[in-house]
């Protein structure tokens, strides 16, 4: 098969010409092409067999096992909506997420997931419940049901689509909903987008450090895998482990969060320097805005191979550069790749370049939050554009900036503040390994910025350091802006995604 061939993008197609291809290697388990193009359609018949329609949903807690990659392939060639749930989670939150996408089959992980056996007992109406990789109380093990189906496709195959889940860093997640392809399509629509946009062929190795119940792993990993790549999954990231494996498997794409980045720049300084990956090029970052200076550390030892990129599960848009525009515009995330950019004021008039506003994006095909009218319509303009909920500016040269979250801005004394800004102004002194801010009440101002600082000499006299911090914060950000109040602690609370939980700074804030 030639290497033009991944343009037609779809998993048969790599299935059918060479079906010993690695697909994916997750856990110690290696999975070929042919043998996942053989599960996914095994799934698909049961799926089917179980009730699932054109248009129904199906809820997914397998954590990251190559069972997820066979379900989505399977829920998509059905015609399904195919919801991945946090296998880390609650069966609470699980089970609102199940209630809420209105699933008709859940499928869950009894070897990994076991706590989730409780769901049947939080669900009305039920579902039907199965169960991979062993038995739970009141579910149907999955195995049995697919020894018994068909390894050939179904005869009347449809185009489904994945509805994510925001995180809910700020409150109940949110099912992103759109309406599916009309027409049969071989693989998701956004696969083929990403291919284009990082450079990925039948030759791509990649690396996926992250759950795979978050978008951008799952669908990275799908897009290898319509091209032809091999897909490498950690069960769980460790910074040793991740440098092993980029080492030891040839890995060409890698991806990140900046939290990862803290890890494994804090590894010993001889592992560090011992690390050698001539083939690794691309080594992807988003989810969360990445400080100045961690940045420029990793270009500094990986090399310009570093490519960012923003975007959500709304999808409304996408920014990305790569590592040689970021050193001319730092701390920017790229300039518009999917989509068309505005950035709106108060009212929803365009603002120019420069200027700080609630960033938008129009040209994709909208969505709405899946039962949530009146969230959908808070994140639509006057105009029918639509946010992800960041507020930011554009540079002379196209470049975006982001500034915050709207759900973020602290107003004190009519002064909007903004924390990643503090933040930004802080992570630049190197006492300092992690910063955060939030809003919290106070009786003259309405609300005063606090600090959560992380410092980087766990033993450094406290008093000592907050007089310090103080009087850079004062130097940086002006008596306006600078924190109030200042508070040491050992870590800072991420979502396996890598997102800062600011709620649970706010929780700390009263405790």
């Amino acid at each position: 098969m030639t290497q033009a061939a991944h343009q037609e993008l779809d998993l048969r197609l790599w299935a059918a010409h060479d079906p010993a291809r690695l697909a994916v290697r997750c856990d110690g388990v290696d999975t070929s092409y042919g043998e996942l193009e053989a599960l996914s359609n095994r799934m698909a018949h049961v799926l089917r067999a179980q009730g699932v329609r054109r248009g129904d949903h199906v809820a997914i807690v397998v954590g990251n096992d190559v069972v997820a990659f066979a379900l989505v392939w399977a829920a998509y060639r059905i015609g399904a909506y195919l919801t991945p749930i946090p296998s880390t989670g609650s069966p609470e939150d699980a089970a609102y997420v199940v209630q809420d996408c209105t699933a008709s089959v859940v499928v869950v992980n009894a070897a990994h997931c076991a706590p989730m056996a409780r769901l049947p007992s939080l669900v009305t109406p039920q579902p039907r419940w199965l169960s991979v990789r062993g038995s739970l109380p009141g579910f149907t093990e999955l195995e049995p049901l697919l020894a018994q189906a068909a390894a050939t496709p179904l005869d009347d195959e449809a185009s489904g689509a994945l509805m994510m889940y925001t995180s809910g860093t700020t409150g109940k997640p949110k099912g992103v909903w759109r309406a599916l392809p009309a027409h049969r399509l071989p693989c998701p629509p956004f696969a083929a987008d990403l291919v284009a946009m990082f450079d990925v062929t039948a030759d791509s190795r990649y690396l996926s450090t992250a759950p795979l119940y978050h978008a951008a792993p799952l669908r990275f990993g799908l897009a290898f895998l319509a091209a032809g790549g091999s897909v490498f999954v950690m069960q769980r990231f460790d910074a040793q482990q991740a440098l092993d494996i980029v080492e030891r498997e040839r890995i060409t794409h890698s991806q990140w969060v900046p939290t990862m980045f803290n890890r494994l720049l804090a590894l010993p300084e001889a592992r560090r320097r011992a690390f050698r990956a001539p083939d690794h090029r691309v080594a992807l970052h988003s989810a969360a805005p990445c400080p100045v200076p961690l940045k420029r550390a990793m270009i500094d030892w990986w090399g310009p191979i570093l490519e960012e990129y923003y975007s959500g599960s709304e999808g409304v848009g996408l920014t990305a550069l790569n590592s040689a525009e970021w050193l001319t515009h730092p701390g920017s995330v790229g300039r518009v790749r999917k989509g068309r950019l505005h950035v709106l004021g108060d009212n929803d008039e365009e603002l120019p370049a420069g200027q700080t506003g609630r960033i938008f994006f129009s040209g994709i095909a909208p969505f709405q939050y899946h039962n949530a009218p009146d969230k959908t319509a808070a994140r639509t303009s006057s105009q029918g554009f639509q946010t992800f909920g960041d507020v930011g500016y554009v540079d002379a040269d196209g470049y975006l900036f982001l500034t915050d979250r709207l759900d973020d801005m602290i107003i004190s004394g009519g002064v909007n503040i903004y924390p990643q800004e503090l933040e930004g102004a802080l992570m630049e002194m190197p006492d300092i390994a992690e910063v955060a801010v939030v809003g919290a009440p106070d009786p003259d101002f309405g609300e005063k910025p606090v600090a959560f600082v992380v410092p980087r000499d766990p033993a450094a006299d406290p008093a000592a350091l907050r007089e310090r911090i103080e009087a850079w914060a004062l130097e940086r950000l002006g008596r306006v802006k600078r924190p109030r109040d200042i508070r040491l602690v050992a870590s800072l609370p991420y979502s396996a995604q890598g997102k800062l939980l600011r709620r649970e700074l706010r929780k700390a804030l009263n405790p």
